[in-house]
């Protein structure tokens, strides 16, 4: 039987794709999207800061290539507390709200 979807597509997410049970496990789901919060924010640091890739590296305690992974959402190789970190160094105050 053909899909009447477009281009095979079975399946429709509504807001974030890391809320999709469907997708991710719930702990799985939350913590991707904590960390892309944080990624997302680095990267606007980055890009606002007007620094240079060395600069920010040595602002942040890591190398350039690792600033480059930043800049390219590379999501995959941070690991949250890792963001987290970063995101204090970079002076963007990290926080955590919980809700039922």
């Amino acid at each position: 039987m053909k899909s009447t979807e477009p281009h095979g597509i079975t399946h429709v997410t509504h807001g974030s794709v890391f809320d999709d049970a469907a997708l991710f496990d719930p702990a799985r789901g939350a913590e991707l999207k904590m960390r892309a919060q944080l990624l997302r924010g680095l990267e606007r640091w980055l890009q606002d800061s007007g620094m240079t890739q060395t600069a920010a590296a040595k602002q942040l305690g890591v190398t350039q290539a690792r600033v480059s992974d930043i800049k390219h959402g590379k999501i995959s190789s941070f690991s949250l507390d890792l963001l987290v970190r970063l995101a204090a160094r970079a002076g963007l105050r990290p926080e955590l709200r919980l809700a039922a």
